[in-house]
């Protein structure tokens, strides 16, 4: 008995959220079953199986995530490299903080949703405005939680640094980048799941290829069953980014400066 509780409290996380899903699972299959809900307008488990089967087989669903995860990691890997470096140059120096803050609080406030329309008129609707958006989606998390890291460090550990006359960059390597890992990670998480979104919006905008694409001609064709595909592979990607953020974070979270 010990040993059950043992590995229940364990992997408690893992079985109550599988159950959880697996009892949704059920309940959505038994009223698709019962039609209770016209097939019109919404698909069961087993048919949005089904589909998934066919057009991985058979369909454009490797293509359509080849397209889709190349857009992703292009405009997300830009972000992320852009964010950091701009995020630690933000933070470290108060003067370019002070001048750039205002448009940062405006861009990132800002519904960018709606800038794709105007992303897709400039850079037109071939791959790069999907990469654009990616960036634009994933890159504010990025660069925010970079320049929070960076105002977060411990000021004595920086003041006792510049007493043995330790140079800007052996601070930077020592303390700077250290302190700031955790802040860093939790805004590449942040950013890959709203790139995700973004590769999603950007291809049901403009496009004739990708998930975001198969959802939207999903939608306009009442196929909820392929709708439904494109949905599930843009969430199995996004729990699998969710894992392996959680488990840098949990790597990373000693570095993490206590207040």
């Amino acid at each position: 008995m010990n040993s059950k509780q043992s590995v229940f409290k364990k992997y408690d996380g893992l079985i109550l959220g599988c159950a959880s899903v697996l009892i949704v699972l059920v309940v959505w299959e038994i009223i698709w079953k019962q039609k209770w809900i016209s097939p019109l307008f919404f698909s069961g488990p087993s048919a949005v199986a089904e589909r998934l089967k066919e057009t991985l087989l058979h369909g454009t669903l490797l293509s359509d995530m080849a397209f889709s995860g190349k857009n992703f990691a292009i405009g997300f890997l830009l972000a992320s490299f852009a964010g950091i470096v701009l995020g630690i140059i933000f933070g470290w120096y108060r003067s370019v903080r002070l001048i750039t803050n205002p448009w940062i609080s405006v861009f990132y406030s800002m519904p960018r949703v709606a800038m794709v329309p105007l992303i897709i008129m400039w850079f037109g609707i071939d791959m790069r405005s999907k990469v654009v958006v990616v960036f634009l989606f994933s890159f504010f998390p990025i660069l925010v939680n970079t320049i929070a890291g960076v105002k977060a460090l411990d000021q004595d550990l920086l003041r006792a640094a510049r007493a043995y006359c330790a140079t800007d960059w052996q601070i930077f390597k020592t303390v700077a980048l250290p302190g700031s890992v955790p802040f860093i990670l939790t805004g590449i998480s942040q950013g890959a799941s709203l790139g995700l979104i973004g590769v999603v919006v950007g291809e049901m905008f403009g496009g004739s290829e990708g998930i975001g694409y198969m959802v939207a001609f999903g939608g306009q064709t009442f196929q909820t069953d392929t709708l439904f595909v494109g949905v599930v592979v843009i969430a199995i990607a996004g729990i699998l980014f969710n894992w392996l953020a959680e488990r840098l974070e949990r790597r990373f979270s000693r570095w993490k400066p206590e207040h």
